[in-house]
């Protein structure tokens, strides 16, 4: 009798606590990829720092983002737009 009561209690525990093991392994999971997310964010971050200190103190990276992006030109320079071909393009049939 002391023994069923005994399995009785033990199988009360495990059936109580599986739940709550199950949820840790799931919080842990979704840990492991927010701390991924973080990692992932601080790099981001050091490249826009790194990016950000080099427009501050760097004439020449401004020049180079000024022509690039803006089309800038110094005096008696000539700027020439290049179009990128489209490929893979999909041609109706009729």
């Amino acid at each position: 009798m002391a023994a069923l009561i005994f399995a009785a209690a033990v199988l009360a525990v495990v059936v109580w606590y599986v739940p709550l093991f199950q949820q840790k392994e799931r919080m842990l999971k979704e840990i492991q990829g927010l701390q991924g997310s973080i990692r992932r964010e601080e790099q981001s971050s050091r490249r826009l720092e790194t990016s950000i200190k080099a427009l501050r103190e760097d004439p020449k990276t401004v020049e180079r983002m000024a022509r690039e992006r803006l089309g800038y030109a110094k005096t008696g320079e000539t700027v020439i737009f290049f179009e990128q071909r489209q490929t893979n393009v999909i041609v109706p049939l009729r």
